[in-house]
């Protein structure tokens, strides 16, 4: 809406994500002063003291409502989640804040995708730099998902429930 001339939105979104109510924002949140938040830390209420957190788990798109609601049903209080909403730049002040609070965790990639699809290969070696210039007490940061495949998808809806 700055620019002299008109660009249409393209939303790149799952579809199911479209009506789904804990993703949408109230309009409030599009006012005055607001901004886009290129990291979404862990708000949960149930997580426990920062320096007793083990493991800090970084996704970002739908996998979190996922995550999320896995911790939920199985209690978990001991692992943050914390959501990179921008991946390109890479969001290195955003994620300070995460790095610092949570400084005896071990950290790891979450991604729906298999590993040669989604956004792995690129944050790795920026997530070992940001550990490192952090002082984090662990400089690596694991992955968790679907393993290498030459195909995005399985066909088969079972099967893909079973790796999610």
């Amino acid at each position: 809406m700055r620019r002299t001339y008109r660009k249409p939105l393209i939303v790149v979104a799952p579809k199911k994500m479209l009506k789904f109510r804990p993703a949408s924002s109230d309009i409030e949140e599009f006012g005055a002063g607001k901004r886009f938040k290129r990291v979404i830390e862990d708000g949960s209420a149930n997580l426990v003291a920062d320096e007793k957190v083990r493991k800090v788990v970084y996704c970002s798109g739908q996998v979190y409502y996922d995550l999320e609601a896995k911790r939920t049903k199985e209690g978990i209080n001991d692992v943050a989640i914390v959501r990179v909403e921008q991946i390109a730049p890479f969001p290195f002040r955003s994620l300070a804040p995460s790095a610092k609070k949570f400084k005896n965790a071990e950290h790891c990639w979450v991604q729906e995708e298999p590993k040669n699809a989604g956004c792995w290969n690129f944050v790795e070696p920026r997530f070992r730099a940001h550990f490192k210039e952090m002082g984090a007490k662990s400089k690596t940061v694991t992955y968790a998902g679907r393993p290498t495949s030459a195909s995005t998808a399985t066909g088969y809806g079972a099967q893909h429930a079973s790796e999610l």
